[in-house]
């Protein structure tokens, strides 16, 4: 309502634009609106986006299904509620879609974050997979290069100590500091 009052005051777009920090453009938008249809086009619609589709209810119901854990409706593989599986879960229980995404959103509005499952086989020995990581990366190991002053110019040296004290001139120029 504060745009409806610095119209009526005949500030211009660019002012309220600056006063109300939105561009230009919705400045403009919003001056059009309270033309056509004064302060009561420029009330707030609500936020964006689609609405919910499961009623009160049905999101207590949610939430307690996933406070039993994956377990409990079939994922027995591992205790992580995914996201995918989130609305595999609303799909069965409400026959309501939802994507990946759109259930990740209502899994936070309940106070819940999509967890990644663990990719690895359920009989994995774990020693045997650190023993042979440590050979093999024994075997592919190269030695590193030997520690030495280098350059990356071919024509100057890498260092002063490394030069000829022999050469003509080479104690004829202080080292620069």
């Amino acid at each position: 309502m504060q745009a409806a009052e610095l119209y009526e005051q005949e500030i211009k777009q660019s002012e309220v634009a600056r006063r109300l920090r939105v561009s230009v453009k919705s400045a403009y938008h919003w001056q059009q609106l309270w033309r056509d249809g004064g302060r009561g086009a420029l009330a707030s619609r609500g936020p964006s986006g689609s609405r919910c589709r499961l009623s009160p209810r049905c999101l207590e119901e949610l939430a307690g299904y996933l406070e039993e854990g994956p377990a409990e409706h079939g994922w027995v593989e591992d205790q992580v509620w995914t996201a995918a599986r989130v609305a595999t879960l609303i799909g069965r229980k409400f026959h309501v879609s939802y994507s990946v995404s759109g259930a990740t959103r209502l899994m936070h509005r309940l106070g819940f974050s999509p967890q990644v499952p663990a990719r690895r086989v359920a009989e994995r020995d774990e020693q045997a997979v650190t023993a042979r990581r440590e050979a093999t990366w024994a075997e592919v190991k190269e030695p590193g290069r030997r520690a030495e002053v280098t350059s990356a110019s071919r024509t100057k040296p890498g260092s002063p100590a490394d030069r000829p004290k022999d050469v003509p001139g080479a104690g004829a120029a202080a080292p620069r500091s």
